[in-house]
């Protein structure tokens, strides 16, 4: 038995040598590639370790209740400033360690759940609980692992309850009752969780490689060939898709909102609005809603190496059953450019761009910047005025789609000015000879609005051919390519920084975002994420330039015109209750919080104010009269060849009847006609 005991230890030794010496390759190949191709290359170094360090350990404990203080000291010791001198030498053990000590930590908090789930809580027993915006310290004691997970679940429990109903006394009166339910619940998706974590038996290696690649900048991945696939996929209006969307209800059950009537989910004849999801299985693995992440289950969802996927479904409380589904390549409606014409008088055109899709597999015409140049074709058949271009929530996507319609507006000339690591700049000239549009442009972004996005925004500011209008923009103006560790591997990529762009002046909108000519304030404007939210965003600087380029029109008209807007709108009702409204998120959100008394009245309190507040946001209407939106000639005659593109056609109309963005472009575009 000793012999077979030893015989197991040196299997097991040897895998985690083998397993160590595979992360130290792959580390060490994409810190080669790093270290050649990045735009901004940093030394391996103690920085590095820290970075990290810190942010592996967050990923695996960001509540501090998995590891003890002992355990985090420990490797903290071991491992914070010395991961750059493990990695360089080839030494990766360190994350068989980190993950050893993690899995028993799990082990450990899984007994304590169900030693705890086999017990009682005492609600009566005087204590606090404070939240914490950033990541606080390693505090746990072994002697206070149950007391910590105690005070977690009575939180759980207790805010569960009070979601049960809006009266208080109702709440209390069937307490008892509404107690043993909601801990069931919460103890059950609690173990749940931790089994599913255990399981996995996941040793972390590809987290370490991208906190690695993120140290360089927050664009840089790691991609597998499976991550890689559905990143490129996640470019094109077309994706295997299961034809369907879901939502969470209150209470967080994943449940089916549509069903496209030409999508595999519908044609399976067994799925119907309404069903709630239990799980979902990859005929590999399969994960429970109720303790699997939100992330994992949307991978699952939507990745195009998981082709063929088993639902099972749960309708109206009754018995489970499983729907066999195989994904089938369907066009995007919410990642496609469309149009619509607003006004009768004076007639504007209006273009959504959800993103800049490429249909990097084909040299068909599948591109969105091909897809803009039909929509204005049939804008321009209907003689329209102006033309407002919506890039609201338009995260990016492909450089070269942003190049191409940068193009089509302006008459000729330099668009941007790219440089490398080694400093070398080159000009990126407009692919183009003319415009595919001469009237005036407006340009609505905001806090969202990135990368090739921001681009093609602040291409078309520079050239003084449209005034952008919203909110600051997000920041990002690297580009990036995916690369094969090496010219061996099909398994193992990098996305990476390869380039930064200026704009024709020698100016940089990274980390400082694209500034409108009129800004409007949005919804949570303080609580999204920028560039500069990352600690190791590349920084913003700018270069000296001799471009020489021509202005579409005098920047004086442009600002005429954007000083009006402003003093225009320095009343408007709408916009000043976004600014009050706003107030009270930051309050919320970012605002440290007191102690809150773990006591059903006061989880209560906080219940109301923040469902206050929620409702305060989705009743708010503006009050601006509707606007007059329709279709042009020719999509209302291709919407008769294709009935089934009405629904979401009427949804977008209504949409933006009262969209007060889009109402404020409007104003301007014809101020701008009337000043000609």
């Amino acid at each position: 038995m000793k012999n077979l005991s030893l015989v197991f230890l040196l299997i097991t030794n040897a895998l985690f040598s083998q397993n160590s010496d595979q992360t130290c390759e792959i580390l060490t190949k994409i810190n080669l590639l790093i270290q050649s191709d990045h735009v901004r290359p940093k030394p391996v170094d103690d920085s590095l370790s820290v970075f990290v360090f810190d942010n592996l350990i967050d990923d695996l404990d960001p509540s501090r209740n998995i590891f003890f203080k002992s355990e985090y000291d420990e490797m903290s010791q071991k491992y914070r400033l010395n991961l750059d001198n493990l990695i360089m030498g080839n030494d990766c053990n360190f994350l068989t360690d980190i993950t050893t000590k993690y899995i028993n930590g799990l082990t450990r908090t899984k007994n304590v759940l169900e030693k705890i789930q086999a017990g009682t809580i005492d609600y009566n027993k005087k204590d606090t609980i404070r939240f914490y915006k950033k990541a606080f310290s390693f505090y746990l004691k072994k002697e206070d692992l149950e007391k910590v997970w105690v005070k977690k679940l009575r939180y759980q429990i207790l805010d569960d309850i009070v979601e049960k109903s809006n009266n208080l006394d109702s709440l209390k009166s069937n307490f008892k009752a509404i107690e043993l339910e909601s801990k069931k619940t919460i103890l059950s998706n609690e173990i749940c969780r931790i089994s599913t974590l255990l399981e996995k038996k996941d040793t972390q290696q590809e987290k370490l490689y991208n906190f690695f690649c993120t140290y360089f900048d927050p664009h840089t991945t790691y991609f597998t060939n499976d991550s890689k696939s559905s990143f490129v996929a996640s470019l094109s209006k077309e994706h295997l898709s299961l034809g369907m969307s879901v939502k969470l209800n209150e209470k967080n059950e994943i449940i089916i909102e549509e069903l496209d009537p030409n999508g595999p989910a519908f044609q399976t004849g067994q799925i119907k609005k309404g069903d709630q999801i239990v799980s979902i299985s990859n005929q590999k693995e399969t994960l429970e809603v109720s303790c699997s992440s939100l992330e994992s289950i949307s991978t699952m969802i939507l990745s195009e190496s998981n082709k063929h996927i088993t639902l099972t479904l749960k309708r109206n409380s009754g018995k489970s059953f499983d729907v066999y589904i195989e994904k089938q390549l369907m066009k995007d409606e919410d990642n496609s450019v469309f149009s619509f014409i607003i006004g009768k008088e004076s007639k504007i055109g209006y273009i959504k761009i959800p993103s800049f899709y490429a249909d990097l597999e084909s040299t068909g015409q599948k591109g969105c910047a091909d897809d803009v140049a039909r929509e204005v074709i049939k804008l321009e058949r209907d003689n329209v005025k102006g033309l407002v271009i919506d890039l609201i929530d338009n995260g990016g996507g492909s450089m070269e789609e942003a190049i191409r319609l940068a193009g089509m507006f302006i008459d000729y000339g330099p668009i941007s000015i790219v440089v490398d690591n080694k400093k070398n700049q080159s000009i990126i000239n407009d692919p183009y000879k003319g415009l595919i549009y001469k009237g005036p442009i407006v340009i609505l972004v905001n806090s969202n609005t990135a990368s090739a996005s921001e681009f093609f925004s602040s291409i078309l500011q520079d050239y003084n051919r449209a005034l952008i209008l919203g909110s600051n923009t997000l920041g990002k103006a690297t580009m990036q390519t995916i690369l094969p560790l090496d010219e061996n591997t099909t398994t193992d990529f990098l996305k990476i920084t390869v380039n930064k762009f200026y704009r024709v002046t020698g100016k940089s909108h990274q980390n400082t975002g694209v500034k409108p000519d009129v800004i409007l304030p949005e919804f949570y404007e303080s609580v999204y994420q920028k560039e500069s939210s990352f600690p190791t965003a590349i920084q913003n600087d700018s270069i000296d330039s001799f471009l020489k380029y021509r202005p579409y029109v005098k920047r004086n008209l442009i600002d005429k015109i954007a000083k009006n807007s402003t003093a225009r709108l320095a009343d408007n009702f709408y916009f000043n209750e976004i600014k009050k409204i706003n107030a009270k998120i930051d309050q919320m959100v970012n605002v440290p919080k007191a102690e809150v008394p773990m006591t059903l009245d006061a989880i209560f309190e906080q219940k109301t104010i923040r469902n206050g507040l929620w409702t305060e946001i989705n009743t708010f209407n503006d009050e601006n009269n509707p606007l007059d939106v329709y279709n042009s000639t020719v999509n209302q005659f291709l919407l008769g060849v294709y009935p089934s593109e009405k629904t979401i056609n009427q949804y977008q109309i209504d949409n933006l009847k009262t969209n007060p963005y889009l109402n404020e472009a409007v104003n301007i575009i014809n101020e701008f006609n009337a000043s000609k």
